[in-house]
């Protein structure tokens, strides 16, 4: 038996290495956010007020925009504080609730990017039956399914994580309670908990990239049957936006959690996890509404309205 003190609440140092640029960074990082709540809320009350916009795709993209929304607010919020704040001291519990929301709503994201996909191969593949196909209770049950799935994988990582013993340090290396800085903070065996990480993390990711793979696939095969360029051109941009947002994606997680342990530090992983919680979340709106026609048509509608009234 050894004498040790339980850890009940963790300190975050954020990025205080760099404290010549603490005023930058506090200033760049919430305009980022506000563009992120403003941004997605707008997007979701837009397809919710034009029913132009009333589609299975444009359903899977509110929901992804109140993903963003959430798994940002879920970290940004803290981050901020933590430039201004000389110890950002957070509780036990207020860390493990931080890490279940972001892991909810990051692990959501990933399973509904790979639905949109799958509408998006029916869409391109099966035109004619794409109305019948996606039908709106289809639709939500999906969505219901990714939700369901996001948490219930959370709830095991953080089931696993907050069980482990804290008692070498309290001081994690991050700007919020992520699992890999926790895992190297316990004094417990953590091997059980890698094991964990990287068999649901695995199968999330593998499950995810199959669904893209095939379903993009299919798409590609549809598109080069196209005869007419045209055809061709407004067969790729109705998956333009998606592709960018899946690229973008998955490509910043395969780059955090699959590099060796060797090649890694806890100050490029917070470089990296500043891309996945805090830029991902301002790109998608942009995306959907600088590549959508849609979306351009239906701003543009309400913009000229509002001028309408405005002048009147």
């Amino acid at each position: 038996m050894s004498n040790h003190t339980t850890v009940t609440e963790f300190i975050l140092l954020g990025f205080r290495d760099y404290p010549e640029l603490q005023c930058l960074l506090f200033i760049v990082f919430l305009v980022i956010y506000m563009i992120t709540v403003f941004g997605n809320l707008g997007m979701i009350l837009l397809i919710k007020i034009d029913s132009h916009l009333h589609t299975p795709l444009y359903f899977f993209v509110s929901n992804l925009s109140l993903v963003d929304f959430c798994y940002s607010s879920a970290v940004t919020p803290t981050m901020l504080v933590n430039f201004w704040v000389e110890n950002t001291v957070i509780s036990f519990n207020e860390c493990a609730a931080q890490f279940f929301f972001f892991a909810s709503f990051a692990g959501t994201e990933g399973f509904l990017l790979a639905v949109m996909a799958y509408d998006r191969y029916v869409a391109i593949c099966k035109p004619l039956l794409y109305t019948v196909t996606m039908s709106p209770h289809l639709n939500v049950l999906l969505v219901l399914a990714t939700y369901l799935a996001g948490f219930m994988n959370a709830a095991i990582h953080t089931g696993f994580t907050f069980q482990l013993s804290f008692c070498h340090s309290n001081v994690i290396n991050h700007f919020f309670c992520d699992i890999l800085p926790l895992l190297k903070l316990s004094c417990s065996d953590t091997r059980v908990n890698e094991i964990v990480m990287i068999a649901f993390a695995s199968f999330n990711e593998l499950s995810c990239l199959l669904t893209l793979l095939i379903s993009y696939l299919y798409i590609l095969i549809a598109i080069l049957r196209i005869h007419s360029a045209e055809g061709k051109h407004k067969a790729f941009s109705t998956c333009a936006s998606h592709l960018m947002t899946v690229t973008i994606f998955f490509g910043t997680i395969l780059f955090m959690y699959l590099r060796p342990s060797s090649s890694s530090s806890m100050d490029q992983d917070k470089v990296v996890s500043v891309f996945y919680t805090v830029v991902i979340p301002v790109l998608n709106p942009l995306i959907y509404s600088l590549r959508n026609r849609e979306v351009k048509s239906s701003l543009s509608k309400i913009f000229k309205t509002n001028s309408f009234y405005f002048c009147t």
